[in-house]
């Protein structure tokens, strides 16, 4: 256990999620007590606010305590550099904690930075690698073209979760509960999802819809009738033919059947996802998605055959028990399916997965992701003739390095890049969904949050209705 002491609670999250870049594998506690004799500690680290400087194991670091921001990125240098000094190792991309490190490099773009000058600010302020400075100014460049075409003021995107799913896939933390649970109320579910979609309507009247996007969960465990009244409801309230993009998470390919894909095709969709996470039939077993690898053959050449022409994959990396070899077998398999989006998560260890929950289960487990992973992917993706378009990190990914999303040009995933570097609001519907109210370009965002429990949703609909009517008029003044 490592154990850092503060003499006031200040940027706690910060440093733990340092700490932890470091040292994935251990635990990290962070108080102001002394260190707890009870427990074996690896080390303890002092950090001590005062006046005009901070402290960290002695060494003193003049601060202006008005700047917060310099304020936390002297912090984090400093922290950085004693556990790189004790570790002997350094981070790709450096001492950046954040999800979103192409807000910075975009937002330099933006205000007229070359690329000369992104990198230096990267580079000194971040200590960030000068391959993911590069990879970061490619995607924020792309984003840049593409978010153009965009008018965030008068525009608005829908994201629709369907909090289910054929069974719980064991890195998982989304809010999704097993369809075989609920399937008597799926008519309740949908009828609180159209009383959203009534008050959005009404609500965003005024401004003009950009994407919409339904996740989960996984959109598919819905049966056909119920799927096709869910995109009834979507056509009814909203303006799909003028969309720029609309997507649906067909996701796991033991929820998708040719009669689903059938009812998708009835509707304005321009975009689905077959994901298959894993191509090794050993982990698809192992990590509870009971599928075969032969499904999603079968399930991609059935979206082809009825002319879906925008078809993204998802893969994990570091998955239990993967090896490097592993992961180049799955990528050759989807070069040869060819999709039009390929989107490479760096696994990451979610607090209430059961992968962490019972953690000490898969303790003995190989947990593998490297640069050259992240290689071999953007080789197939160069192959398939993919480019980089949208990047993001979580919390204790695997090898501290990123998820990234490379499209055919013309079709990248617009929704994704909205709802990453915050630059329109985001209405989200649906049990567990998070609405983003953004202004002025995302200079300023908050988020108004419905309830994750299904049943408490369906309950308290018009008290979450109730919450956004009043968050949209404080927040944005639409109504």
């Amino acid at each position: 256990m490592i154990y850092i002491k503060l003499n006031e609670d200040n940027f706690e999250y910060d440093i733990y999620s340092l700490v932890k870049a470091f040292y994935p594998k251990e635990e990290v506690k962070i108080g102001t007590a002394e260190a707890p004799l009870d427990e074996k500690l690896l080390f303890c680290m002092d950090v001590e606010y005062s006046k005009n400087k901070l402290t960290l194991d002695g060494r003193e670091i003049e601060i202006d305590y008005t700047n917060r921001p310099d304020t936390k990125n002297r912090l984090k240098l400093a922290i950085y550099e004693s556990l790189s000094k004790r570790t002997g190792k350094t981070l790709p991309w450096g001492t950046l904690t954040g999800i979103r490190p192409t807000k910075i490099s975009l937002g330099m773009i933006e205000q007229g930075s070359s690329d000369e000058e992104v990198s230096k600010y990267m580079k000194e302020t971040y200590l960030t690698s000068q391959e993911k400075i590069d990879l970061s100014l490619k995607v924020s460049h792309r984003e840049h073209e593409l978010l153009s075409r965009i008018d965030y003021d008068n525009g608005y995107s829908v994201y629709i979760g369907i909090p289910f799913c054929p069974s719980t896939c064991l890195y998982c933390s989304f809010t999704s509960y097993p369809i075989g649970l609920w399937t008597k109320k799926l008519d309740d579910y949908l009828n609180a999802l159209e009383k959203e979609m009534a008050f959005t309507k009404e609500a965003c009247k005024d401004k003009k819809l950009t994407t919409i996007y339904i996740g989960g969960g996984t959109p598919t465990s819905l049966d056909e009738v119920h799927l096709d009244k869910l995109l009834d409801l979507v056509d009814k309230y909203f303006d799909t033919k003028a969309l720029l993009e609309y997507t649906v998470e067909a996701g796991r390919p033991d929820s998708i059947t040719y009669e689903k894909l059938k009812v998708m095709k009835k509707h304005p969709i321009t975009r689905i996802s077959i994901n298959p996470q894993t191509m090794n039939q050993k982990t698809l077993d192992l990590i509870g998605r009971f599928h075969k690898v032969e499904d999603i053959y079968r399930v991609f050449a059935w979206a082809r055959e009825l002319g879906f022409d925008d078809i993204n994959m998802d893969l994990i990396l570091g998955l239990p028990q993967e090896t490097l070899e592993d992961v180049k077998y799955t990528l050759s398999q989807i070069e040869k399916l060819s999709p039009d989006n390929l989107t490479i998560h760096s696994l990451a260890l979610k607090h209430s997965s059961r992968l962490n929950i019972d953690k000490e289960a898969y303790d003995d487990y190989l947990i593998d992701n490297s640069q050259a992973h992240m290689d071999a992917c953007e080789e197939t993706a160069r192959q398939l003739k993919l480019e980089p378009y949208y990047l993001y990190r979580q919390k204790n990914m695997a090898a501290n390095l990123e998820n990234i999303g490379y499209a055919t040009p013309g079709k990248e995933g617009l929704y994704n890049i909205l709802i990453m570097e915050e630059k329109q609001t985001i209405m989200a519907l649906g049990a567990g969904t998070s609405c983003k109210f953004v202004a002025n370009h995302g200079s300023s965002v908050t988020r108004c949050e419905n309830v994750k429990d299904v049943q408490l949703y369906m309950d308290r609909i018009d008290e979450m209705i109730d919450r956004k009517r009043e968050r949209l008029r404080e927040d944005l003044k639409w109504l």
